[in-house]
């Protein structure tokens, strides 16, 4: 929905700008020099007087009568650092921003709760947003002008009208407030869906259908640019196209993944993906390196392995978590936020890429005699030229036409690629780095957490499960508190701010994987309390979808629940498939009624915009298509699990003991000492136990 109010109009028409010459900068420190964030202590020294989002700064804006001006990013955002660059450090532009406004900085990763807010309000009155996202509010926190990126001139003219409009003026911009105000309201109201309850694969396949219209037959992903990788919705798409036995949408699905790991946006020195490209390739990449994008497409190269025996994607996820271990990880066992897209250059200068570029001469003297050959498999030519004679590596070539073209074996093929990386990885390394978040995040821990458990159960690499366990330690015992609930963040032995509901699903889906991975029923009871707890602090009665923000949290201008599916799955899909499996273990009624009432709520609005839903479209698969429970109950019950989870099975949950267990409805008279049974359910009717894995398989398939 576009919303240009007519005093949006007024101000943006009547930009004219303004010559400011840059003044002798001198050493400043602001409120944010007690922050903890990375992206806020970026700004501590900048000479506008920054203020971070709390109720000590709210309070004075309101004693004050004085305007807030909220800029929002992150600190691998690049286009953040150049409006820093730009304007922040400008003596001129934070005099007009400290006289007339009560600066706040805010960390977008930090307090997503107010990104989401001021987010909605100017993407409704401008169409669309970004980062940096800069708002103008009343003193009572209600926006009233926005938008992303500005380039200084513009950006002080604004500044100094809506400041002249403000004093002389007020009402104005008041019912501009009271505009915008009603405007997210609306968005926040989620119709009921008055149909009967009811889900059909007719649904799921006219929503493939529609969205199909979109696929990029050629470099896989969507048509157009820039692309971003949406690991749900491959994962999605990976697993209707099994079930379906769609041979064709299996064939995007690999082209997909090849396209993204064959790319730049992928590391092939270092291991891991950047943020999206920004052609439609999948060549240059947006440098930054988050967390979050390498936990969900390791799960994802991880799953599409099992079910194709694709060599390459099994080195993406060795590669990836490689570098996640290298580079991203604490001693305690946790998991950095993200990597910079800027670094600095020889001469000292922030450059976007800086680190990750190659120049031909440079690699011809690194590699000699195997120039030729690295150049050919890495498109050091017109393919893989980027600007300025720097090189993005990208393949284009299956290994099978490189060893054709050159007449070598694999094995030898092999070989070099690793003399390669290792060679140019100690040369990159000698380089300044990206500057590092080095905060954590309980969601995208989270999501790793179930990254090295998705890893470990395709790869049985012990190395996996080990950091995967020691990160559900680290988040149960700094993240999780005595009365069941969780902090958001945790940095230098500081463990803050009331979780998100995006905190709450995803870790309770990584505990209930940990369960199915160990069988250690610890976890799962964790997964269930965490559920109880967003129960009493979170769900919205009326829609049975849950807020994002607690009812214990101080209130921000609108109480958002989101349910859209983006780079990360929403919170209402995650928990309802968390809620879905949870009523499946212990048989509760609640959680079985909310998970599906949740689905259809939502499922109106599926096939307009099935990229959004893909997360939702998975569960209803859960509904549309037989859901197994397979429990494995005996003394050998942990190596039959291994053997089962050899194969792609995803349309079944995991429930398991080695000994007697009367405690859950799915394994209770079911143990026998003298030896290990399997039990495939569906439709709370088992089929007689087999003592095979194998035999269980053939159970589902048939």
């Amino acid at each position: 929905m576009k919303y240009i109010p007519l005093v949006l109009l007024f101000i943006l028409l009547s930009c004219k700008g303004q010559n400011t010459t840059p003044q002798p900068q001198f050493k400043h420190t602001n409120a944010l020099v007690d922050e903890t964030s990375p992206y806020l202590l970026q700004h501590a020294h900048n000479p506008v007087n920054w203020n971070a989002w709390n109720a000590k700064t709210l309070a004075r804006a309101k004693a004050e009568n004085k305007l807030l001006l909220i800029s929002v990013g992150y600190s691998a955002c690049h286009w953040c650092h150049v409006m820093e660059h730009e304007s922040f450090e400008d003596s001129l532009v934070a005099q007009t921003m400290n006289s007339n406004f009560i600066p706040v900085k805010v960390d977008r990763e930090e307090r997503p709760d107010v990104d989401q807010v001021y987010m909605n309000a100017v993407q409704l009155m401008t169409g669309s947003g970004g980062w940096p996202l800069n708002v103008v509010a009343l003193p009572d926190g209600r926006p009233i002008w926005g938008g992303t990126y500005f380039p200084k001139k513009q950006w002080t003219s604004v500044l100094e009208q809506i400041a002249k409009l403000y004093k002389d003026n007020p009402d104005k911009l008041i019912q501009q407030a009271d505009h915008v105000e009603r405007g997210l309201q609306s968005t926040s109201i989620i119709k009921p869906n008055t149909n009967t309850l009811a889900f059909n694969k007719e649904t799921i396949a006219d929503a493939v259908k529609q969205w199909s219209k979109q696929f990029d037959s050629k470099f896989g992903g969507l048509n157009g640019a820039p692309k971003f990788m949406m690991p749900n919705n491959y994962h999605f798409l990976l697993r209707y196209a099994h079930q379906t036995n769609d041979k064709s949408l299996l064939e995007y699905v690999n082209l997909t993944l090849t396209k993204m790991a064959y790319g730049g946006v992928y590391d092939h020195v270092g291991g891991g993906f950047s943020r999206y490209s920004v052609d439609e390739k999948w060549h240059v990449p947006h440098f930054e390196k988050m967390l979050y994008d390498n936990a969900q497409l390791v799960s994802l190269y991880a799953d599409a392995f099992l079910l194709t025996k694709n060599k390459l994607f099994k080195e993406v996820v060795e590669e990836t978590l490689n570098f996640i271990k290298t580079d991203m990880t604490t001693e305690e066992g946790a998991f950095y936020a993200s990597f910079d897209a800027d670094s600095k250059t020889s001469n000292g200068d922030l450059e976007e890429g800086a680190f990750y570029v190659w120049q031909k001469a440079f690699l011809k003297d690194a590699l000699k005699a195997d120039f030729e050959l690295f150049s050919a498999y890495y498109n050091i030519n017109n393919f893989g030229l980027w600007e300025d004679e720097n090189y993005v590596l990208i393949r284009k070539d299956s290994d099978s036409a490189i060893l054709k073209q050159f007449n070598i074996t694999q094995s030898t093929l092999d070989a070099k690629k690793v003399s390669w990386k290792a060679a140019l990885l100690n040369i990159r390394n000698a380089r300044p780095k990206p500057r590092l978040d080095d905060k954590i995040l309980t969601s995208w821990n989270g999501l790793m957490l179930k990254a090295y458990l998705d890893a470990y159960r395709v790869f049985n690499n012990k190395q996996y499960l080990d950091a995967a366990l020691k990160n559900a330690e680290f988040i149960s015992s700094k993240l999780l508190q005595e009365n069941n609930s969780l902090n958001h963040t945790y940095k230098a032995g500081q463990s803050k701010i009331n979780a998100y509901m995006d905190d709450y699903a995803i870790v309770i889906e990584a505990f209930i994987t940990l369960y199915e991975t160990t069988l250690n029923d610890a976890w799962l009871y964790k997964a269930k309390q965490l559920a109880d707890y967003t129960f009493n602090y979170f769900l919205d009665k009326d829609s049975t979808l849950f807020f994002y923000t607690s009812s214990e949290d101080a209130a921000l201008v609108s109480r958002n629940k989101v349910y859209y599916d983006n780079v990360i799955p929403s919170s209402n899909s995650i928990m309802a498939k968390n809620l879905f499996k949870l009523a499946h273990y212990f048989d509760d009624k609640t959680f079985e009624t909310t998970a599906s009432q949740m689905l259809h709520t939502i499922q109106k609005d599926i096939t307009n915009y099935p990229s959004s839903y893909s997360n939702w479209l998975d569960l209803m698969l859960n509904y549309t298509n037989p859901y197994y429970e397979v429990a494995i109950v005996g003394s050998s019950a942990k190596d039959k699990l291994y053997n089962f989870k050899q194969h792609y099975v995803p349309n079944a949950l995991i429930v398991g003991s080695t000994t007697e267990h009367e405690d859950m409805p799915l394994l209770a008279r079911r143990f026998n000492p003298d030896k290990t049974l399997i039990y495939v359910c569906v439709n709370k009717a088992c089929k007689l136990p087999v003592t095979t894995a194998e035999a269980a398989i053939k159970l589902i398939e048939q």
